[in-house]
């Protein structure tokens, strides 16, 4: 299982891009093989990353997700493939549909039928992105076009999937899936299963599952799971994390953190390798600078272990 770190978060030890392109050279230099990025509130994840593509040498940069509905797929595929540029071709493509409140109400936008929109928009991104090129007449899209980065390789997508449907199409169409507030008994029991099927049955290679959750090294886990209540409390009432929460049995985002001291934590890190987690997305949730400090130390020091480098 690789390690990686949430960047743009709000969680970051300062703010400012500035800021995230230092600390983005520090965790680089302390071994985690990704660093990820969402867009959300505050900054383009892709611009973000492209500018730290400029500031870092070896390590993945992914978007963990830029949403599909405000940007035409052409767009999304000359933003991405400039961005592997700018990275000397380290970067991973992350998508998702975002939520109903967020296209809808916020942007203005249809949100009507997303799996369908999502394997349309497949349609037109993935050949751009492999060959340059897509000639696609659809109900929701009619693309003709052409792009030309020459330094850009095909960067990796992958879907952000919680449901059937979604997983599904990760696993027929691209290289995973990457999740957030998804817990253990869910990733075993529902998300590997069923993006694995589907990989199979399509003749593809085993698929990325990157697991996007808050880490926090506490020796008060109870306290740490209420901070984690307290930073993310919103995402409980969002109906497709409530549905994965509800899978789990869970009142919150703080029931499925990893929290703890070293040897507990440690212990749900092998939990998460053992289900077919491939690599992990640490949101570092803090409310002091010490606790993302100590957190960091402790994830960067069980890289070895964890990865055999």
């Amino acid at each position: 299982m690789k390690f990686g770190i949430m960047t743009g978060s709000g969680f970051d030890p300062a703010p400012g891009l500035s800021a995230m392109m230092e600390n983005a050279q520090r965790i680089e230099k302390l071994g985690f093989h990704s660093l990820w990025m969402a867009t959300i509130y505050n900054y383009d994840a892709l611009t973000a990353l492209a500018a730290i593509g400029t500031a870092t040498r070896e390590m993945e940069l992914g978007t963990a997700v830029v949403a599909t509905h405000p940007r035409h797929p052409m767009a999304m595929a000359q933003q991405a493939l400039t961005a592997a540029a700018a990275c000397n071709n380290r970067f991973t493509l992350g998508i998702g549909l975002s939520h109903r409140y967020v296209i809808e109400q916020e942007m203005g936008l249809s949100y009507d039928r997303p799996a369908h929109h999502m394997r349309e928009y497949l349609n037109v991104l993935l050949p751009l992105l492999q060959t340059g090129t897509v000639d696609y007449e659809g109900e929701l899209y009619q693309t003709n076009a052409s792009l030309d980065i020459p330094e850009a390789n095909t960067p990796p997508v992958v879907i952000a999937a919680l449901g059937p449907a979604m997983l599904k199409l990760a696993g027929n169409r691209t290289a995973g899936t990457t999740l957030w507030l998804t817990g253990v008994k869910t990733i075993a029991e529902h998300t590997v299963p069923t993006i694995i099927q589907a990989a199979a049955d399509a003749g593809r290679k085993p698929p990325r599952v990157i697991a996007g959750v808050p880490v926090v090294l506490a020796s008060d886990p109870d306290s740490a799971r209420a901070m984690v209540d307290r930073q993310l409390g919103p995402y409980k009432n969002i109906p497709s994390y409530r549905a994965m929460l509800d899978r789990e049995g869970a009142s919150g985002p703080g029931d499925v953190a990893l929290v703890g001291n070293e040897s507990e934590l440690r212990q749900q890190l092998q939990t998460l390798r053992k289900i077919g987690v491939t690599d992990l997305n640490a949101v570092l949730v803090n409310e002091s600078r010490d606790t993302y400090e100590n957190t960091l130390a402790f994830l960067a020091d069980e890289i070895k272990a964890f990865t055999g480098d």
